[in-house]
């Protein structure tokens, strides 16, 4: 019989985060993940969302390249993840951050980074980010729970 209990998924988010979003939907706790900034307790081999800044972009595709292309490499084998970028893209656009490099190259690696490994999603407030994470964190967990159930519920073959 389906459970009909909403779930409440336990946020983790990395110890590294410097500046975390403003969560509050849902409980959260600090841990050591190995990818991304935010997953989910009991989750965290299959979701995982990194978050970067506007500066934290730039910098990661430009003298941080190799190590945030790893990163994103690892978040390829998870069920569900993201590059969330919290900030406007008309900020990479009109080049109001502090490098060299153009606007047009930080997209452009951008869009090579979205077609080789991960969804990228800009939100330009952290309240709204944090809003957005919080619901991907519940309808991914209420999606695993409805496919552990569908198990569960299916008959097992007996064997002899």
């Amino acid at each position: 019989m389906p459970s009909t209990e909403l779930p409440t998924p336990t946020l983790i988010v990395d110890t590294r985060e410097q500046d975390p979003l403003p969560l509050r939907r849902f409980p959260t706790i600090r841990g050591t993940l190995t990818s991304g900034d935010y997953s989910v307790s009991g989750l965290e081999d299959l979701f995982a969302i990194e978050r970067k800044s506007v500066p934290d972009l730039v910098a990661s595709v430009t003298v941080e390249r190799e190590r945030f292309e790893r990163e994103l490499h690892r978040l390829r084998g998870f069920r569900f993840a993201r590059l969330l970028i919290v900030g406007a893209r008309a900020e990479v656009e009109q080049h109001r951050y502090r490098s060299r490099t153009t606007p047009r190259a930080v997209l452009h690696s951008l869009a090579a980074f979205e077609a080789r490994f991960v969804p990228v999603v800009w939100i330009a407030i952290p309240e709204e980010a944090a809003a957005q994470v919080e619901a991907w964190a519940y309808w991914f967990t209420r999606e695993i729970l409805k496919a552990a159930e569908s198990i569960a519920a299916t008959p097992q073959a007996k064997t002899p």
